[in-house]
């Protein structure tokens, strides 16, 4: 189903603020002279209000964990509050739920005031319809309350809204209030601990909401190897959809890929012509090849671009990339701008049999219009160009 709203935990999930709550929890725990672990190993402070957490962590009685969220608060609110960074993607996740159309609500046990800062910092608040957190004087209210204040000011039924979260508290605070819920993997819960508290969802990544938001998503539920190959690796998975409904995807692991255009002085692009053997014909292409294992994408393009043209570079702009064939394969293929061409030796690979050939740039282009080259790295990373040169 589509959802109509959604309500994001803070802490561990929009934005990353383990850092300073961890260190000003230790901070805390100093000052008062009670043994504690690493200021790293106290991630259970993250999520949970913090006089629960000093209680229950610590064996302190209310007063004195009230003494200890005064210290905390003493280093968090000069240091530790700014010791935060946005999840990666999570601006553009945010950005693309609301020109979904999505109304968008937070549901979090930290003080709203810090929350908003933290907003404000980060530039996000404007995709936020509500902030619904707790005060200073009242920092013990439930997860599930935060969620049914959140759900009233969006105007929105639990059932058309989905809760995403990190930690239990906010699958729990889900489940109390009849709302399906998202365990995010990327804060500090874990995926035992999602299952055992009933997440209908789990996601790995920040990208993954939206497909989840919008009926989309399919959620993986087992994976039979059967072919692994060098270069690809081809599995069965059973998946189930948002709707419940079964079904299965045959899918090609791929390490991934490079394409580099390159043009000499003379408005020539450099291509290579091989006889390519799943097509059974010979195929223009600019020179590419496969990511070697922790090889980083620039590196792996200057690699290619000198074995197979015998060509080095004064400059290797990205062009982005592309996912070729998304239908079956994870590949994904980075492209490369190649500026101020030197001409050395090639070194092909054993069994690599091709010709370079220089093409002038607008007959590249007419060829690839008239469909004569039809390989999509190289249709996409011509056609980039193009726009480029014509917006200069």
């Amino acid at each position: 189903m589509k959802y109509k709203a959604i309500i994001f935990d803070f802490d561990g999930t929009i934005c990353d603020t383990g850092e300073g709550i961890m260190k000003s929890a230790k901070y805390a725990l100093d000052a008062f002279g009670i043994e504690c672990d690493d200021w790293r190993e106290l991630s259970f402070f993250i999520g949970p209000p913090l006089l629960v957490t000093f209680q229950e962590k610590y064996n302190q009685s209310p007063t004195q964990a009230d003494l200890l969220v005064k210290k905390y608060r003493e280093r968090y609110t000069k240091i530790g509050l700014y010791e935060s960074s946005l999840y990666l993607g999570i601006e553009k996740l945010l950005k693309n739920l609301k020109n979904d159309g999505f109304k968008l609500g937070i549901a979090s046990s930290k003080p709203r005031s810090f929350i908003v800062e933290l907003l404000d910092k980060f530039d996000i608040s404007k995709y936020f319809d509500t902030v619904c957190a707790v005060s200073f004087k009242t920092d013990c209210e439930s997860k599930q309350s935060i969620i049914s204040r959140c759900l009233k000011e969006l105007d929105e039924s639990a059932r058309d809204t989905l809760v995403v979260g990190d930690r239990f508290y906010d699958i729990d605070g889900a489940v109390e209030n009849m709302a399906d819920s998202v365990g995010a993997l990327w804060g500090y819960g874990t995926k035992f601990e999602f299952i055992e508290h009933r997440a209908k969802f789990i996601a790995e990544k920040v990208e993954d909401i939206e497909a989840i938001a919008l009926g989309l998503y399919e959620n993986t539920e087992k994976v039979q190897g059967i072919f692994n190959g060098n270069i690809i690796k081809i599995h069965l998975d059973d998946i189930t959809l948002c709707d419940g409904s079964k079904g299965s995807r045959e899918c090609v692991d791929h390490p991934g890929g490079v394409g580099v255009i390159g043009i000499n002085d003379d408005d020539e692009v450099l291509m290579v012509r091989q006889f390519r053997y799943p097509y059974k014909e010979l195929v223009y292409e600019i020179p590419a090849g496969k990511l070697d294992k922790g090889e980083e994408p620039i590196d792996a393009g200057k690699r290619e671009f000198k074995e197979e043209c015998g060509c080095i570079a004064d400059e290797y702009i990205s062009l982005g990339e592309i996912y070729p064939t998304p239908g079956y394969t994870n590949e994904i293929i980075r492209l490369f701008w190649a500026k101020g061409l030197h001409f050395d030796s090639q070194n092909l690979d054993d069994g690599e049999l091709l010709e370079v050939c220089k093409i002038k740039f607008d007959r590249l282009i007419d060829m690839i219009m008239s469909g004569e080259i039809k390989d999509a790295k190289t249709v996409a990373a011509a056609l980039k160009l193009k726009l480029i040169r014509e917006s200069k």
